[in-house]
């Protein structure tokens, strides 16, 4: 398997917490209405961090239809919505396997074009493909002081853009009842 290690909180300027899976889930939904296509979302996170969850929501948000589920085992998962949705999970890559054997080039392409959205769990192997200045936003999930609590950190490459950055700044209050 390919290095999983996660990078620091301290590279991360922005911050929400949320409360259970289904905050996880709304974060995803919000943050769904702010794409165009064409973005690369980038997940980080612990096993059970909650970054399927996330894409759960996101695509909820884009009004896919499909069950969403872990690539964990098929690599890529692509859903239609308002968007496409390449989601890819690297866990089980190694360093050295040919991400051109799974299609990356094709699902970049697409992303490129704006007529879909990459979202990418275990992004490390990605990282060198895409090169240090592609644009990008990256999520890292964090444990909470609640046991479902998590705090979701982001920063983007070049920047985070203002309406990503409202939706973490608004997003910051208690958990309502039932979650």
């Amino acid at each position: 398997m390919a290095d999983q290690s996660l990078p620091s909180v301290a590279e991360f300027d922005i911050r929400r917490t949320v409360h259970g899976p289904e905050g996880t889930a709304r974060l995803g939904e919000e943050i769904s209405g702010l794409l165009r296509g064409g973005e690369v979302i980038l997940l980080h996170g612990s096993l059970g961090a909650g970054k399927t969850c996330f894409t759960q929501g996101l695509c909820r948000g884009l009004k896919v239809v499909q069950d969403v589920v872990s690539p964990t085992f098929t690599l890529v998962n692509t859903y239609d919505g308002r968007l496409l949705v390449h989601h890819l999970d690297f866990y089980r890559i190694e360093p050295g396997d040919d991400l051109m054997d799974i299609g990356v080039p094709d699902l970049l392409d697409q992303v490129w074009d704006g007529t879909a959205v990459l979202v990418v769990e275990w992004p490390e192997l990605l990282l060198g493909e895409l090169g240090a200045d592609v644009p990008r936003l990256e999520l890292l999930a964090t444990r909470g002081e609640g046991p479902d609590d998590r705090i979701w950190h982001l920063r983007g490459i070049p920047s985070v853009p203002p309406s990503w950055i409202d939706i973490f700044d608004g997003g910051n209050t208690p958990p309502s009842a039932g979650e």
